[in-house]
């Protein structure tokens, strides 16, 4: 245990930031997002706002797996019924953009809901089966539902507009994505301050014990399912405003196994391993693409190959991080903190 960090009270011990430099920091890296957009271009606002997007939707992916133990192969499809909500009401209906993203959040929490059901009889590789077979349905439905969904040709979503401003490029929206990012991240935080956020971490470490005294398994299943889902669907629609078009193909399979992944590369069950998961699982493609760009000149084919090594590169990291560090970069933090909190006195 650290030195003068001992608490006189409960709630000092349950503070959202435990220490000073907890808050130093905190306000560090909000100053520095205040700052990024001017100093960051086109290309960089461009990943800034798509990583604040993978981390709302690995933060909600961290509470059903990494909070409650609910492991759920159906995360991209949640976004997909956000996107789409957005799509249609704002296309519709032109209400606005806050409005269309609330709604898809409930929409998604709703869907989340009838997807989570089984997760009362089932769990495991059984449960991931089911969320799996869950979006393969929802699917199906995007591409015949076209009245609603429009079907293989999908839906076109106009330029998100707040008093009068259009955010049509990544500068102006990161101005809406930004804040939203920041409000959903510190309350998944505080959510495990709370009664149902502690259930949640008791149905994960034993459901059966949980149970016995006195936590619904069925109540607060389904509200894990709940919140991941609303957290899913607000990413699902931030990710229409920002590319516009809504398409079956938008959200593949494969973008669930992307944000699982995130999960366990970042560190299950934690809030910051949510944020390191989708950091890096964002910016490794980034980082392939710049050493393809560099061995180009000396082989000319590596752009080719750029997709197929991109997915042994990920099924690579899951399996090196479950053998070497399964507690993800969270723990590889927490060690760095531990390391530095005592530096340059430590033995």
């Amino acid at each position: 245990m650290r030195v003068a960090t001992a608490k006189e009270s409960y709630a000092a011990d349950e503070a959202l930031f435990k220490t000073d430099t907890q808050k130093v920091w905190f306000g560090v890296l909000m100053a520095g997002l205040l700052l990024y957009p001017f100093v960051g271009s086109g290309y960089w606002m461009f990943l800034a706002v798509l990583v604040m997007i993978n981390v709302i939707s690995t933060t909600g992916l961290n509470i059903l797996t990494g909070y409650t133990g609910q492991v759920s192969l159906g995360h991209a499809a949640f976004m997909a019924v956000g996107a789409y909500a957005v799509a249609f009401f704002d296309t519709r209906f032109n209400t606005p953009v806050l409005l269309n993203l609330v709604i898809a959040g409930a929409l998604s929490a709703a869907i989340g809901i009838l997807v989570g059901l089984p997760s009362l009889r089932i769990k495991g590789l059984y449960l991931a089966i089911a969320t799996l077979a869950a979006s393969v349905i929802l699917h199906f439905v995007f591409l015949n539902w076209t009245p609603v969904t429009g079907g293989l040709r999908g839906l076109n979503v106009p330029t998100a507009t707040i008093a009068g401003i259009e955010l049509a490029t990544p500068e102006r929206l990161y101005w809406l994505v930004m804040p939203i990012t920041v409000v959903m991240v510190l309350a998944a935080k505080n959510l495990f301050r709370t009664r149902v956020g502690r259930a949640f971490i008791a149905i994960r470490d034993r459901d059966i014990s949980a149970e016995i005294i006195g936590i619904s398994l069925f109540q607060y299943k389904l509200t894990s399912f709940a919140i991941s889902s609303f957290y899913a669907g607000v990413a699902g629609g931030l990710w229409a405003y920002m590319f516009r078009v809504v398409t079956p193909e938008s959200f593949p399979g494969l973008a669930s196994i992307f944000f699982l992944a995130a999960v366990i590369v970042g560190g299950a069950g934690t809030i910051i391993g949510g944020l390191f998961g989708a950091i890096f699982m964002t910016l490794v493609p980034e980082l392939l693409k710049l050493v393809a760009a560099l061995v180009t000149p000396f082989y000319p084919d590596a752009p080719i190959y750029l997709a197929p090594v991109r997915n042994i590169v990920f099924g690579l990291l899951i399996v090196g991080f479950l053998i070497f560090e399964p507690m993800g970069l969270a723990e590889v933090w927490r060690r760095m903190r531990r390391f530095f909190a005592l530096w340059p006195f430590r033995t």
